[in-house]
C-alpha cells in the first residue's frame, strides 16, 4: 500500500483509538475466517458503529485505491472474508440493531451485524420468524448471509436468503450509496433485478448497509421424522423416493456414521449409534395437512428400507434431533484436529450415486469423510478430516475435495449451494463457467467497482483483472439504474 501512514492517519479521523486496531495481537483474529488453512494479516481492522462511518470508510479506500472486506462475525467457510494483501477489515458487528419490525406487513429492517437468530427472537412475540437458518445461526450474521446467499436446513421449502430479502440499502466500492428494492412482499420494482445480483456477490459490490427482510408466520405444527438406515446410499435413495411423492418437507438432512459419532459426543442427541446414515425429516404447516402428510411420510419411510424409525412426540424431542444436526459441524472437531467442509450441489436424482462416489474417493485417499448435509436440495457438506500438523496432509485433503467438486459439475450441479466461491473454489470456476461467462461475471463486478477493492481476489481465479479507471458518476448511475444519495 502506497502512503500507509498517510491512510492510517485519515482512518484515525474518523475511528478512536479503540476502534482501529493496528497492533498485531488485536489483527490475529481478524486473518481468517472458519476455513482456518488461508491466513492473511490485514494493514488494519476498523469497528465502525454507525453507517456513515461504513460510508466514509468506503470512500477513503476508494480515494486512496485501498482493499477491504467486510466482515461479521467470521463463519464463512470458503476463505470469503479472510483480509486480502494490504488492505483493511470493516467489521460490522456492532451494527446490529433492529431498526424496526412491522407484525403486519410482516418485515424487519436491520443492520449487516445484526444475528440471524435474533430476528426470529424478536419477532418471536408477533408469532413471526425469519426463515433461512444455516447451521451456524446463532452467530452468523445478516451481511454475511447476504454475502454467500445461506440457505440452511429449511431452505428445500422456504428458499435461500435471496428469497426472503426485499430492499436493501448499499454501499457500493466507490462510495455511492443507493437503494434496491421495496417493502412490498414481491420487493419488485422497475429495472434488473439488482436485489438478486447483489445477494451472493460475495463482497465484490460493496457493503449492506441496512435490509429489509420478510417474516412468516411460525408453522402451526411440526412433524420430524427420524430414520436409521445401513448405508449412506439407501439414506441417499431415500430422499428421492419422498421427494418424487409429491411430499415437500420443511427439511431433509442426511448425517453420516462420522458425523453421528461427533453429534453424540458433543449433544448426546441420542441417535442410533450404529447408523450408517441417519435422515431426519420434517414437515411443517397447519395441524390438519401436516398430520395427513405425516401418515403419508411414514410408508414412505417404512419402505425405503430404514432400519429404526422415530418421531418426535414433543417439543424437546424435536429440538434435540436438530440440535445434534446442527452441532455437526464443529462437533467433529472432537474426532479430528482439522478439517475442510465443502458444499457442493449435486441433482437429487443423483444422491445416491454421489455419495456412493464420495465414499470411493475417501477410501481411495485414505482420508475419512463426514457427511452433513442439505439432502432435499442435493447440497452436499463433506467434512475431509485432516491433521494440519502432519506435512502435505493439508494439500492431500485439497485434492480430495477437489474431485469431490468435479464429480459435483459431472453430475450436472454445482461447486457450491451457500458456501460460496471465496477462495477456496475459485480455481473451479472455470470448470463450471465457459470463458465468455467468466468475462460477463467481470464486467458486471468491474461496473460495480471500477478499482477491483471490495474483497479482490475471490471467487475468480488468477488475478483481479485489470481496474477500468472511471471517474465521475458510476456507469449505472448513468444508465439511470441507481442514483447517489
Amino acid at each position: 500500500m502506497n502512503n500507509t501512514k498517510t491512510f492510517l492517519a485519515q482512518l484515525s479521523a474518523i475511528y478512536p483509538e479503540t476502534r482501529l486496531l493496528l497492533k498485531r495481537a488485536e489483527l490475529a483474529a481478524y486473518e481468517s475466517d472458519a476455513l482456518t488453512g488461508f491466513r492473511k494479516r490485514p494493514v488494519a481492522v476498523v469497528i465502525p458503529e454507525t453507517e456513515s462511518e461504513v460510508i466514509d470508510t468506503v470512500r477513503l479506500c476508494h480515494e486512496n485505491g485501498v482493499p477491504f472486506v467486510a466482515r461479521g462475525s467470521g463463519t464463512s467457510l470458503s476463505g470469503g472474508s479472510m483480509p486480502v494483501e494490504d488492505g483493511i477489515v470493516i467489521a460490522l458487528n456492532r451494527l446490529n440493531r433492529i431498526k424496526k419490525l412491522d407484525p403486519d406487513q410482516r418485515i424487519a429492517v436491520v443492520e449487516p451485524g445484526v444475528v440471524n437468530l435474533h430476528i426470529s427472537n424478536a419477532a418471536a412475540a408477533h408469532n413471526l420468524y425469519y426463515a433461512p437458518d444455516p447451521s451456524s445461526q446463532s452467530v452468523c450474521t445478516i451481511g454475511g448471509n447476504i454475502a454467500f446467499n445461506s440457505g440452511g436446513a429449511h431452505c428445500l421449502k422456504y428458499g435461500m436468503t435471496s428469497n426472503h430479502i426485499l430492499a436493501l440499502k448499499v454501499v457500493l466500492a466507490d462510495g455511492t450509496v443507493t437503494s434496491f428494492g421495496s417493502e412490498s412482499h414481491s420487493g419488485i420494482v422497475d429495472g434488473p433485478d439488482l436485489i438478486g445480483m447483489f445477494v451472493g456477490s460475495e463482497g465484490l459490490f460493496g457493503i449492506a448497509l441496512e435490509i429489509t427482510v420478510k417474516l412468516l408466520p411460525i408453522p402451526e405444527r411440526f412433524r420430524t421424522v427420524l430414520a436409521a438406515y445401513s448405508s449412506l446410499e439407501a439414506a441417499g435413495d431415500a430422499v428421492s423416493a419422498v421427494v418424487s411423492s409429491g411430499l415437500l418437507p420443511g427439511a431433509m438432512e442426511i448425517m453420516d456414521a462420522l458425523a453421528i459419532k461427533a453429534a453424540e459426543a458433543s449433544v448426546d442427541a441420542g441417535y442410533p449409534k450404529e447408523a450408517a446414515a441417519l435422515l431426519i425429516v420434517e414437515l411443517d404447516g397447519e395441524e390438519q395437512q401436516v398430520e395427513a402428510e405425516f401418515e403419508l411420510l411414514k410408508n414412505f419411510i417404512a419402505d425405503s428400507g430404514a432400519s429404526e424409525i422415530r418421531a418426535a412426540e414433543t417439543d424437546e424431542e424435536r429440538l434435540l434431533i436438530w440440535k445434534g444436526r446442527k452441532s455437526a459441524f464443529s462437533a467433529v472437531g472432537r474426532i479430528s484436529p482439522d478439517y475442510l467442509v465443502q458444499d457442493g450441489v449435486v441433482p437429487r436424482r443423483l444422491l445416491g450415486q454421489a455419495l456412493a462416489e464420495i465414499e470411493s474417493l475417501s477410501r481411495q485417499y485414505d482420508i475419512p469423510v463426514a457427511n452433513v448435509f442439505h439432502a432435499g436440495d442435493g447440497n452436499l457438506h463433506p467434512l475431509i478430516l485432516y491433521d494440519g500438523r502432519i506435512d502435505g496432509a493439508l494439500e492431500k485433503a485439497e485434492s480430495l475435495a477437489g474431485e469431490i467438486l468435479k464429480v459435483c459439475i459431472r453430475m450436472g450441479g454445482s461447486i457450491t449451494g451457500e458456501h460460496g466461491v471465496g477462495m477456496e473454489k475459485r480455481s473451479y470456476m472455470p470448470d463450471m463457467f465457459s470463458k465468455g461467462d467468466m468475462n460477463a461475471m467481470q464486467r458486471v463486478r468491474l461496473a460495480m467497482d471500477p478499482k477491483s477493492i471490495s474483497n479482490p481476489g475471490k471467487m475468480f481465479p488468477g488475478a483481479e483483472a485489470p481496474a477500468l479507471g472511471m471517474s465521475g458518476p458510476h456507469p449505472l448511475e448513468k444508465k439511470g439504474i441507481i442514483s447517489r444519495e
